[in-house]
């Protein structure tokens, strides 16, 4: 069955068909079981060729891609902007976009406002650079930053909940690293939550996820399950500079994507796929910047992965990945942030 988003004359109606489409909790929307992550089209990822961008967002919608996110704090607006460009032209049936409030600059003095002043402000600006009249999901971005979870209850939900009642977006969701935080808010709240985004939870090193995936089932929350490839940890190229995780987990990584150069393959494609496996998760979010990129992950989808790739998946997770005892950074960017902040 297609998806409601399928667009007759506009998709690739075969590319179509063979993608999975996965409810996403208790919004109606069935979701593609990839989605593109607008994270790499601002300026934490490096740089990139907008056009090439552009024309991988297109090119994956085309393809049966039908969920975008993206946010401010991606490059202060920069991935919401060059997302709008590429969505110039295409019918809006035929995605479903989310962005997000809360997070912002690069400077910690300016990167957290969880005000509903701030959340008013900053969506109205969203819409414009994204050039649309509304989205689907609008997200609390990474509630842990907040001063207390009350802020967030009491200004920027209530104030999203009016942007949905003005039929700027549809449904509400939040985000975070410390997926306890998400499972409090929503049984603090008497917002709407629809969706959660966890990301780096379900990994090849990290299973934290799976302990509240009953929790979000209970309550027909929708799972996004963001970077597989751990924000870069687990792929060839290797982490940004300012990626959280300890030395020691780095360099077992470093090892494993060294022993998968030397078979000629891409440790973020065994790292995706393993992911993929949980039939719990609605879509899983990749940050993509080209479209060699986007097919690689296209495939992954559709076509899994060889015997030969599990093979070594298998001996890289028994000779490497198996002796990382630090397995996440929680709390360790929140000290640094609140330390910061107390000066």
């Amino acid at each position: 069955m297609l998806p409601a988003t399928y667009v007759e004359g506009f998709h690739d109606l075969e590319a179509v068909k063979k993608m999975e489409y996965r409810p996403l909790g208790k919004t109606g929307l069935m979701v593609s079981k990839l989605s593109f992550g607008g994270g790499p089209l601002g300026v934490h990822y490096g740089t990139y060729d907008e056009d090439k961008a552009i024309e991988a967002i297109r090119h994956g919608i085309k393809q049966g891609i039908n969920y975008i996110d993206t946010a401010p704090w991606y490059g202060q607006g920069h991935s919401e902007l060059v997302i709008g460009k590429a969505l110039q032209g295409i019918p809006r049936k035929a995605y479903y976009i989310a962005t997000k409030v809360g997070r912002y600059e690069l400077n910690y003095e300016n990167m957290f406002n969880f005000s509903k002043e701030k959340t008013r402000s900053s969506f109205t600006k969203s819409l414009k650079l994204l050039g649309l009249n509304y989205v689907d999901v609008i997200q609390v971005h990474d509630i842990e930053f907040a001063p207390n979870l009350d802020i967030v209850i009491t200004q920027t939900l209530p104030e999203l909940s009016k942007q949905v009642a003005d039929g700027k977006a549809k449904y509400i969701g939040i985000t975070g690293y410390p997926v306890s935080i998400l499972k409090e808010c929503i049984e603090k709240s008497n917002i709407n939550i629809s969706c959660i985004l966890s990301y780096t939870r379900y990994t090849l090193i990290d299973n934290t996820l799976l302990e509240y995936i009953p929790f979000f089932k209970k309550h027909n929350i929708g799972i996004i399950n963001a970077s597989a490839p751990c924000m870069g940890l687990l792929t060839n190229k290797g982490p940004p500079d300012w990626h959280p995780s300890s030395e020691q987990t780095k360099k077992i990584c470093a090892d494993a994507a060294a022993c998968c150069k030397d078979h000629d393959i891409e440790l973020a494609k065994l790292a995706l796929w393993y992911s993929m496996q949980c039939k719990d998760i609605a879509t899983y979010l990749v940050g993509i910047q080209n479209i060699k990129e986007l097919n690689m992950n296209l495939d992954v989808i559709k076509n899994g992965i060889t015997e030969k790739e599990k093979i070594l998946l298998g001996e890289i997770q028994e000779k490497y990945l198996c002796k990382i005892t630090e397995k996440h950074w929680e709390d360790k960017e929140l000290q640094i942030y609140w330390e910061y902040m107390k000066k």
